[in-house]
């Protein structure tokens, strides 16, 4: 799978944020289409002009979460003195360093820089569940388990349909996708943390012990996606988990970006 930053193209949006460039490739906006659609087709329940609401919240929840995402990254990249920008393309995001091979962060460091990513959306998501329990609100968590014993299904309802989606983009997105984001596989935050880890710790040939286990992780992932019916979860960890296998025989697997 490769993760790396796509050619620019007259058609990219720019921008800037806490003094850190932004790109938006058009193919981000094709891809988060593409993976919410099922999504918002199950919301509009075959209403058309729902689901075209559905689907413009969609895309913004995923713009506003893959940035609090990459500006983790870049933040922490920026914090150990090297600049970085961020690229929002098709597979996501990815924060580059602009000093590459100016400034050779430490292996803790490069932890630190991986980890601050999933954080950073964690961290959004408890500030939505305050601001809803503040507000009175319930709180649309994903997970019942831990919704249920904290009461968050308990307070006043939204009267639209479409803010109710809205916060449970919000939460689904930036609670599963930095769990995802941490399973031990490279290229993913998971991974490179592994990687970063074995390199402290001074494990001989790191990458590719790394590398071993998103070989196994990313297996079992994805047979837990194919068996539960999450088909896309089961296709994508299965092309990480081939990635990692072919990458065991480079010289040098998977760049140090996030």
């Amino acid at each position: 799978m490769n993760l790396a930053e796509p050619q620019p193209t007259s058609a990219d949006l720019h921008f800037e944020l806490a003094g850190i460039p932004v790109r938006v490739s058009p193919w981000f906006w094709l891809g988060s289409a593409f993976f919410g659609w099922q999504i918002c087709q199950g919301f509009a329940e075959g209403d058309q002009r729902a689901m075209l609401q559905y689907l413009v919240i969609w895309i913004g929840v995923v713009l506003v979460s893959l940035l609090v995402h990459e500006f983790g990254h870049a933040l922490a990249f920026r914090n150990f003195g090297q600049p970085a920008h961020v690229v929002l393309y098709h597979f996501g995001g990815l924060a580059i360093p602009d000093s590459w091979g100016r400034r050779h962060l430490r292996p803790l460091q490069r932890l630190l820089v991986s980890a601050a990513g999933p954080l950073a959306q964690i961290l959004f998501a408890a500030l939505v569940v305050a601001a809803l329990r503040i507000g009175g609100w319930i709180v649309p968590f994903p997970i019942a388990a831990i919704a249920e014993p904290l009461g968050f299904y308990e307070g006043r309802r939204f009267d639209s349909p479409f803010v109710l989606a809205l916060f449970l983009f919000l939460l689904e997105v930036n609670v599963f996708w930095p769990l995802l984001n941490l399973a031990p596989v490279p290229p993913l935050d998971g991974g490179q943390i592994v990687r970063e880890g074995l390199f402290a710790a001074g494990v001989n040939d790191a990458a590719r012990v790394a590398g071993m286990i998103g070989v196994v992780a990313g297996g079992l992932v994805a047979w837990w996606g194919f068996r539960s019916g999450q088909e896309f979860l089961g296709i994508m960890f299965a092309m990480l988990a081939i990635s990692c296998f072919q990458n065991l025989s480079g010289p040098t697997p998977w760049r140090r970006w996030n």
